[in-house]
């Protein structure tokens, strides 16, 4: 999907990369969580995300995202701008909550980048670090 048809399906608002519109995104990944960003993400996604700091750019750098939305009419000051101009990346705020931006993404056909956990990685596997969630009802007190 463009860059532009994410622009207008969350009617938002470019403030680094109006020239980079027709760049295409291959998936979505919603997160204020920047560990599951690095964790999960894979290809040259959309990061949306309602936080506004460096650790945001820093991050997207990182997985070599396409772009960033920030979603809950979250703006950018002038320094995040100016370091992502910098970077070549586009940032975008859109007024919608997270949730809605990445549901009208979704239903237009952006997939998401890290489909289903691995076997390991779901509640009640013997994976690593699951080991804590199996417990009986009767073991909480």
């Amino acid at each position: 999907m463009k860059l532009r048809e994410i622009q207008a399906i969350l009617g938002a608002e470019v403030f680094t990369g109006a020239d980079q519109l027709d760049l295409e995104i291959e998936a979505g990944f919603g997160s204020d969580l920047m560990s599951d960003v690095l964790a999960f993400a894979r290809g040259r996604i959309l990061l949306l995300t309602g936080l506004t700091n460096h650790h945001v750019i820093n991050t997207a750098a990182m997985v070599d995202a396409g772009a960033v939305v920030f979603v809950r009419g979250k703006r950018p000051d002038v320094g995040l701008i100016n370091v992502a101009a910098g970077a070549g990346l586009p940032l975008l705020g859109t007024r919608l909550l997270m949730y809605d931006s990445c549901g009208r993404l979704f239903r237009a056909g952006l997939k998401g980048c890290s489909g289903e956990l691995l076997e390991e990685e779901k509640p009640g596997a013997s994976g690593v670090g699951n080991n804590d969630l199996n417990f009986q009802a009767g073991d909480l007190k």
